[in-house]
């Protein structure tokens, strides 16, 4: 029998349901609301069909569970420094809770289902999900070591979801969208790694983790991803201001409504992170953050006022 848990706890403290939370953690479903970007090119291309939707949902689950094992493995490579750092020692499999043979047979199993939901639907998604395995197995075992290189790479799959979600339902993607995105995740990356050197500073520690960041580069971290968070939307007037917009939208002036409330939000994001108030997942702190998701529906009233 495969033994799951691993953990130091006595046995009297160890329940089915801590088991199962532990596995959720190990899957990282709450990084599943990435995913979420496939639908972005289904929204702006307003082909919200069924068969879109239904389609687009499967690929959804197929990216998750991809990205899903994909967590896995880098916990699994990162045990000993994970176990070292004062957060991520409480994960699954540096605190014990989890074995790594455990952790071995959850990544395969994610992975297989991943692959046949994606055959199932298409050819080139399949493709692009490959792809994304590709690059977040070398991120996990080298890129991620790279500075610089590590952001772009994150902020690359970022871009790539959106690419995958537009192939699932041959829907265009624009050049626009892609560039948007490309700066405002290289910025969100950015705010990452800065966070993380942050709360590092503030506790006297001294990198150690074989990022390739130093405490010195703080501030460049923070002159690069303020400046591509501003460059985004800089690229989001420049396409509302453009003729492409029109085809979408009957009353696209609306939108430039939503530059003020983009600024705001990448303005605050980087706010937060110099005071150390930035938890070190940028994503998870937007989707947890009330400000943030105030600003989100600002965005998206703006949008069906727009269309």
């Amino acid at each position: 029998m495969l033994n799951f848990a691993q953990s130091t706890r006595p046995a009297e403290q160890w329940s089915t349901l801590d088991l199962l939370g532990s596995i959720g953690r190990a899957l990282r479903l709450h990084q599943w609301a990435k995913n979420a970007l496939l639908f972005v090119p289904l929204l702006l291309a307003h082909a919200l069909s069924a068969s879109n939707l239904r389609r687009t949902a499967l690929a959804f689950f197929s990216f998750s569970l991809c990205a899903s094992a994909t967590y896995i493995v880098n916990d699994l490579v990162d045990l000993d420094a994970d176990r070292r750092h004062p957060r991520k020692r409480y994960r699954p499999f540096a605190a014990g809770d989890l074995s790594a043979t455990a952790g071995r047979w959850m990544a395969a199993a994610s992975l297989i289902v991943a692959l046949l939901i994606a055959w199932s639907l298409s050819s080139v998604f399949l493709g692009w999900l490959l792809c994304y395995l590709a690059v977040t197995v070398a991120y996990s075992l080298a890129l991620k070591r790279i500075e610089l290189i590590d952001v772009f790479v994150l902020a690359g799959l970022y871009t790539l979801r959106l690419l995958a979600g537009g192939a699932v339902t041959v829907t265009a993607i624009s050049p626009w969208l892609l560039g948007f995105s490309l700066f405002l995740f290289l910025s969100l990356a950015m705010v990452k790694r800065f966070s993380e050197l942050q709360n590092l500073r503030a506790s006297g520690q001294v990198p150690n983790n074989g990022r390739g960041y130093h405490l010195v580069d703080i501030e460049s971290l923070r002159s690069f991803g303020t400046a591509s968070g501003y460059a985004s939307v800089v690229i989001f007037a420049l396409y509302i201001s453009g003729r492409d917009v029109t085809a979408l939208y009957r009353h696209p002036h609306r939108m430039w409504l939503m530059a003020p409330f983009l600024l705001l939000w990448i303005s605050r994001f980087w706010l937060l992170a110099s005071r150390g108030e930035m938890d070190e997942d940028p994503i998870f702190f937007a989707l947890t953050d009330s400000t943030s998701i105030l600003i989100g529906a600002c965005l998206i009233l703006i949008g069906l006022l727009a269309v």
